[in-house]
């Protein structure tokens, strides 16, 4: 496996909610495999992502077909950031039971 492969960025960085509503952007595959062997869950779609981040790494795949299935499986899970998508600041969001 090459190096080259692992490092090689997405065309576009994927953002996720981790944590309290904080940020995280994934630059790479290798990223993207992390995040989703790390998450909690047995989901279809987080198996999905991790297999095709496996793919991928050992180049039965490209990096953009990879990506594409991670945002899947975030979008499904809703810790995927779309353009745009920001929270409030935290200061601004009322608690519900109040």
């Amino acid at each position: 496996m090459e190096v080259a492969m692992l490092s090689k960025p997405f065309e576009k960085p994927i953002r996720v909610w981790v944590g309290m509503g904080f940020p995280r952007q994934l630059n790479t595959v290798v990223d993207a495999y992390q995040f989703a062997t790390d998450w909690c869950g047995n989901s279809p779609e987080q198996k999905a992502a991790i297999r095709a981040c496996k793919a991928a790494l050992v180049g039965d795949i490209d990096a953009e077909t990879a990506r594409g299935v991670f945002a899947a499986f975030a979008r499904k899970k809703d810790i995927l950031i779309e353009d745009g998508n920001m929270p409030p600041p935290y200061w601004k969001v009322r608690p519900s039971h109040v």
